[in-house]
């Protein structure tokens, strides 16, 4: 075998610690390498000419690579290896970089250890066998998981490019959080303005499939090839039927019993209910925890009046299958819970705030529902209590986020900006009122976000107080604002009409569930990750899997829909072939040392482990072995280190090849 080492500087990242040229120069010696050279950016265009240059003239048969992690750029080598008449999978990486430069300082040191690996990589080719891609069909339809913006922008990308969408979200409606803003910094534009046209879009698409009041249940299958199950949840309504004039939730008796959700609790809502005027679809829902047709029996009166006979008191949740070729996850957010500390967490509440024991202590959600014309006040700022006008309102930043004693550690990202749209708000309807910010710093990373809060500072005069907030309590019908502003290095005292907490932004609770259902990774705080931060955000482990915003990390509105574009976008790169290509680097049993125990089948986290019969002529089976189903194998090798009987392999990584680069070592 005639085999090429091409040794790259990496600029500085690795040239800087390692003798680059020494490296190469040693590598010139070993067994089987017929060709050695360095250069300083490999993966450059004048370095891969350098590569495909050096194959051709040399006839060389595999090469290795002293460069990044291959997660880098693996497959620029390999597509350049292929170019130059080789099989891409006989071209091996030497990771000089993380596993060598960035972790030395002694140049002696890094340049003996990068040796070393450049060896062990050249032992490892020597056993690499050319491997064929696998190819499979793919299901050219999407399923997108939430029905907020981010899900909305998605959906409407896929099928205006001519594909079938399935959008499912768990709420009546679509529209998310979006749908309870009041207006939207930093144009301080209408929310519903923007969002409820996409929404009606979104409904009346010819390619989009929309299930409102519905989960995915299960998911099956891989890339290209998903077999999703959806549990459609029972309205009590039948959807074919109902028009949705409204007659039901006028005349429904049971008016004041359920807190309204969308108006986050500061008004009630009827037993038979539609969660907000604009809400699509506008089909109407039962409350079976506080309708009296399920306590007791009695009452119907929706039933009665409606004249279409759409109301099923006797309606069941119901499944849909799905065949799907990829899945976007845009679950959104959750606010965090601050009036008490959340069960089996270690994250400790606020309870110095009053949340929850103060009426008129509210979040940035409450407030934007004050603030909205659609809202229980009708756009007028009153305080939840008493309905009166606060002259004095004190919004406090950073209640959860930022904070590692009783918090989160992470930046909730849109708090500085939706805190100075408030205080705006507040000027701009209580023109006497004063409205001070209590802030730890503010970022304001956005088009025209700084510039946004000097409007909110130096044209209408909201105080911003650099400090936290120790204690708030209700003293003589006024909440007492305890703080320190550090800049002036003084202690505070405020005595607040109202008090605006803009909490962090959260995972959604059943994100970590709806994770391990689709194999993705998710952090310690739920939100769901990216294989790559920089090169693949929006793609996760799994293939065919991609995220869309907040889901993912605190996201605002302008970030959510770009991500939604981009991970559209990776979802048409999907559609764009019938077949799909995937990497050969798969597990593979041996059938005839199977024990057919299954422990491979317990540890796959990808569920690609099967049971396969073995027949004899006569067609009696005589054995049951472990089979790997090649779309779903995503090459971790966990099966091939569980099987105690050996009969497992992971191709490009068997034993013999391990082997070899360990006694290159020696």
């Amino acid at each position: 075998m005639k085999i090429g080492v091409f040794i790259c500087y990496c600029g500085e990242n690795i040239g800087r610690t390692v003798d680059c040229a020494a490296v190469a120069q040693a590598a010139a010696k070993f067994p089987g390498v017929i060709h050695s050279e360095d250069y300083k950016y490999m993966c450059s265009d004048p370095g891969q000419n350098l590569i495909k240059q050096a194959i051709r003239e040399k006839q060389l048969d595999a090469i290795v690579v002293g460069s990044c992690s291959p997660h880098m750029h693996e497959k620029t080598f390999r597509k350049a290896a292929a170019g130059a008449g080789i099989n891409p999978y006989m071209v091996e990486i030497a990771n000089l970089r993380e596993h060598c430069s960035w972790i030395h300082d002694d140049i002696p040191s890094a340049t003996k250890k990068a040796i070393e690996l450049t060896r062990i990589a050249v032992e490892k080719v020597k056993y690499n066998e050319p491997l064929i891609p696998i190819r499979v069909p793919v299901t050219k339809r999407a399923l997108v998981i939430g029905g907020g913006i981010s899900g909305i922008q998605a959906a409407l990308d896929i099928a205006n490019a001519g594909f079938e969408v399935v959008l499912v979200e768990k709420e009546p409606s679509i529209g998310g959080h979006m749908s309870q803003l009041s207006e939207t910094f930093p144009t301080l534009d209408c929310s519903q303005c923007i969002l409820t046209p996409r929404m009606v879009e979104v409904y009346q698409h010819p390619k989009i499939k929309l299930l409102t009041y519905s989960e995915v249940e299960n998911v099956e299958g891989f890339i290209g090839n998903f077999k999703v199950t959806i549990r459609k949840k029972a309205r009590g309504v039948k959807e074919d039927l109902c028009t949705g004039c409204g007659l039901c939730v006028q005349k429904c008796p049971i008016r004041k019993v359920a807190k309204n959700e969308f108006e986050e609790g500061l008004a009630n809502r009827p037993a038979m209910y539609v969660p907000f005027p604009q809400a699509v679809p506008n089909l109407p829902v039962i409350d079976r925890s506080v309708c009296t047709y399920y306590k007791s029996g009695k009452c119907q009166m929706c039933k009665k009046v409606c004249g279409r006979d759409a109301v099923d008191f006797e309606q069941q949740d119901s499944f849909v299958t799905e065949d799907i070729g990829s899945i976007i996850v845009a679950t959104g957010y959750k606010l965090y819970t601050i009036d008490k500390k959340p069960e089996n967490s270690p994250i400790q509440g606020y309870g110095e705030y009053g949340y929850g024991k103060y009426t008129d202590v509210i979040n940035g959600l409450q407030f934007e529902r004050i603030a909205s014309a659609s809202g229980p006040t009708s756009g007028e700022i009153l305080r939840p209590s008493d309905s009166k006008v606060p002259k004095k309102v004190v919004f406090i930043q950073c209640v959860g986020s930022r904070d590692e004693a009783k918090g989160f550690t992470y930046c909730s990202k849109i708090c500085c900006m939706y805190t100075a749209k408030h205080a705006m708000l507040y000027k701009h309807k209580v023109h006497d009122g004063e409205a001070y910010v209590f802030y730890m710093d503010i970022r304001a990373g956005g088009k025209m976000y700084e510039e946004f809060v000097r409007r909110a500072i130096e044209e209408d005069d909201v105080k911003y107080i650099r400090g936290r907030v120790s204690k708030i309590y209700e003293e003589d019908g006024k909440y007492i604002v305890k703080g320190e502003d550090t800049i002036a290095g003084m202690q505070v005292i405020i005595d607040a009409d109202m008090v605006v907490l803009a909490t962090a932004m959260v995972a959604q609770p059943e994100a970590p569930k709806l994770a391990q259902l689709l194999g993705v990774p998710y952090d310690k705080y739920g939100f769901l990750a990216e294989v790559h931060p920089k090169l693949r955000p929006v793609e996760t482990s799994s293939g065919g899997i991609f995220l869309a915003g907040a889901c993912h990390s605190p996201r605002d509105i302008p970030e959510s829909v770009a991500m939604a574009s981009a991970a559209a976008a990776k979802a048409l790169v999907l559609f764009g072939s019938d077949m799909l290509e995937r990497e050969p680097v798969i597990a593979k049993v041996n059938a005839g040392t199977c024990a057919g125990c299954f422990y491979c089948q317990k540890v796959c986290a990808y569920n690609a482990i099967e049971q396969k019969e073995i027949k004899n002529r006569a067609g009696e089976v005589i054995k049951v072995v472990a089979y790997v189903n090649e779309g779903l194998c995503q090459g971790c090798g966990t099966c091939n280190a569980t099987c105690p009987s050996k009969s497992v392999e992971l191709v490009g990584f068997k034993d013999e090849q391990i082997f070899n680069e360990i006694c290159a070592l020696y």
